[in-house]
């Protein structure tokens, strides 16, 4: 079984993702993870994220390994646990711009699906539904305001102790959804036989509960 959840940052859907998956006993994979890391490691090596020809053969011979531990999803670069450094704010628009590349997406999308077509898997991204599972048996896309969805970052960055600006995330946030809905290959948009939940109004109890019950109802 296969569960895409695609939306614009901020919405919830990787909380709807997790709870999801831990319901039904089965994957989760944070496709944004993927591309924050290859974002985090054109940092540490002083690589232009708009650079596509550099920052495409970074990510064609990255050393990256997506791992499940105690219910989690890690991110190991180069034999090291990265998965607390990739959410910095600052690795945001970086994963943001390395998306962008062709080849960048090709090489994560392939690694996607290889891990897809092993196991029931719920996952979330920007164009999973559309792109990277378009068979997908479940899709859903997930939304919420700019200002609920700053809010929401904000709250979250805060429970880690990271200091930051209300205004100035509602500003990266703006740029990333342009950004990620402009971009010439495979961009965010709904997939035409995505259910659309508009999370603004709506706890992510609520949310999950409908997810849940959609599938259920549909025997699976």
């Amino acid at each position: 079984m296969q569960i895409a959840i695609d939306g614009p940052a901020g919405a919830g859907k990787s909380s709807v993702a997790k709870s999801v998956a831990k319901v039904l006993d089965i994957l989760y994979l944070d496709t944004g993870a993927m591309y924050r890391v290859v974002g985090y490691k054109a940092m540490q090596m002083g690589i232009d994220t708009l650079n596509e020809e550099k920052v495409s053969e970074l990510a064609e011979n990255i050393n990256l390994d997506v791992i499940y531990k105690d219910g989690k999803q890690h991110m190991i670069l180069d034999g090291k646990d990265i998965t607390h450094l990739i959410r910095e704010p600052e690795v945001s628009i970086n994963a943001s711009n390395a998306s962008k590349h062709k080849r960048v997406r090709q090489k994560m999308v392939k690694m996607q699906r290889e891990i897809a077509a092993k196991t029931d898997v719920v996952v979330d991204g920007r164009d999973i539904g559309t792109y990277v599972l378009p068979d997908a048996d479940f899709k859903y896309y997930i939304t919420a305001s700019e200002d609920e969805r700053a809010k929401r970052r904000y709250r979250q960055l805060l429970d880690k102790g990271i200091e930051t600006d209300l205004e100035q995330l509602k500003e990266e946030i703006i740029a990333r959804d342009y950004q990620d809905m402009n971009r010439e290959f495979a961009p965010l948009k709904v997939a035409d036989d995505a259910v659309l939940i508009d999370t603004t109004k709506l706890s992510m109890g609520k949310v999950i509960d409908l997810v849940i019950s959609e599938i259920q109802d549909k025997g699976r």
